[in-house]
């Protein structure tokens, strides 16, 4: 599978002096790590996606580095990225994911600490049984709040249908920075949705120890007549999380390798790039790397 370009591309010129940071993309071998996620139409995805693929993606676009996300529930995932930012230097930071039910939970993520790679933890509670269930766990809780006791900090991928829950973890989390990843994944094809996902938006924005990544979003977008996703919807999803979050708590991320489902690298790039090129010098320095840099303090 090819992926289309989605609109002409924008130059990749740079907003600022700091590194441009792709701040949410994976790897991983595949099947070994398991990935039950990987459903029909995704075939492109069943293969591995490592470092030496990316790379060249990212010199192409002036991306200096990136954040490895986890994208299996095991620690051997996070084992996994965190040698590989041990052998690719821009490879700034790993969000891996930690087993926060432990009973030894606050001994367990000291041990994780003393890796400097490690930036944050992720735990993918989208696809619980019963997210509410698990944000309710005190075990949870605790491994949490331990968590940002070590100042490491927590994505939060939750869905548009499951962000009053993100509300309600992000109030009780306070103690150091949470990162909604996705914008949400609002369903973008639904337009009597949007005002709900909106006001979710804002009411998580108004929390200033949220943040939130524009990531992920030409996959989650219908399809135009020419097969290519709906920019347009993206924009008017990207403006409310501006007018939400502002600059300094948004941050880029392409979503690679998924991204490829819906379009090029490039493309995913240029969206923003263009969709940004009102703000100032300085404010799209924040969208293109200032914003990560300072969050996940690479």
């Amino acid at each position: 599978m090819k992926a289309e370009r989605l609109d002409p591309p924008l130059t990749a010129t740079r907003s600022s002096g700091g590194r441009r940071i792709d701040a949410h993309q994976h790897f991983w071998r595949y099947p070994e790590q398991g990935f039950d996620w990987v459903g029909p139409g995704m075939e492109l995805l069943a293969g591995d996606w490592l470092p030496e693929q990316l790379q060249p993606l990212l010199a192409a676009n002036d991306v200096d580095a990136c954040i490895a996300v986890q994208s299996c529930g095991d620690e051997d995932d996070t084992r996994f990225l965190l040698a590989l930012a041990s052998e690719h230097s821009w490879i700034a930071g790993v969000v891996g994911w930690i087993d926060l039910w432990r009973d030894d939970i606050v001994e367990h993520l000291a041990g994780w600490r003393r890796q400097p790679a490690l930036v944050g933890i992720r735990h993918q509670l989208q696809d619980d049984a019963e997210p509410a269930a698990t944000i309710a766990d005190p075990r949870y809780t605790h491994g949490l709040a331990a968590a940002q006791n070590m100042q490491l900090v927590y994505e939060v991928l939750l869905r548009a249908d499951q962000l009053s829950l993100a509300e309600r973890l992000c109030a009780r989390h306070d103690r150091h920075w949470l990162v909604l990843d996705h914008l949400g994944k609002p369903a973008m094809g639904d337009d009597d949705a949007f005002d709900a996902w909106a006001q979710q938006i804002r009411a998580l924005a108004a929390m200033p120890h949220v943040a939130a990544k524009l990531s992920g979003l030409v996959t989650e977008a219908p399809k135009r007549a020419d097969g290519r996703p709906d920019t347009d919807r993206i924009r008017r999803h990207l403006d409310v999380a501006l007018e939400a979050f502002g600059p300094a708590r948004l941050m880029f991320g392409s979503d690679w390798p998924v991204c490829l489902l819906a379009a090029a690298y490039a493309d995913v790039q240029a969206l923003i790039l263009d969709w940004s090129q009102g703000l100032s010098a300085h404010e799209r320095g924040r969208l293109q790397g200032g914003s990560a840099e300072a969050i996940y303090r690479l």
